[in-house]
């Protein structure tokens, strides 16, 4: 994909932008995305060549060695279906900081299963359950489906 470029930095004003277009992401105080960016362990900033256009984020937090988490994994509603979401995965995962790490969790609706299916992720955990607590009740409630 030689129109995109892969940035491991994202100025939050620009995120911000990609932030509005995603239910769980909306709403978010740029001030505190500002923050949010700092704290990060990796961020991952897919960036259109032509205009400059952010179109895919994704950013992990991890000790190294053990864990990570992968977060906010937004491809722009308009260049969904261009095989994005798979260069954004692959640079995340093949970070300097994540590509040892023994294992590598994030949190998906039921329909991106598949998807993260192929980058080795399952949904097949054990005994283990997401537990969660939260102030946001966009994050809780009736299970879908």
């Amino acid at each position: 994909m030689a129109e995109i470029e892969v940035r491991y930095e994202v100025e939050p004003a620009r995120l911000m932008d990609l932030y509005a277009g995603e239910w769980w992401t909306a709403g978010r105080d740029a001030d505190a995305v500002a923050r949010m960016l700092a704290a990060s362990d990796v961020v991952v900033a897919l960036v259109r060549r032509a205009d400059d256009r952010l179109v895919g984020f994704a950013r992990a937090l991890t000790d190294g060695e053990y864990a990570a988490l992968v977060l906010d994994v937004i491809v722009a509603v308009d260049e969904r279906g261009r095989g994005l979401g798979d260069t954004l995965m692959n640079a995340v995962l093949e970070h300097p900081r994540l590509a040892g790490v023994t294992n590598v969790e994030l949190t998906c609706q039921p329909a991106l299963v598949p998807f993260y299916r192929r980058f080795g992720f399952t949904d097949q955990v054990g005994r283990s359950r997401l537990m969660r607590r939260t102030s946001d009740p966009r994050f809780t409630g009736p299970v879908d489906g």
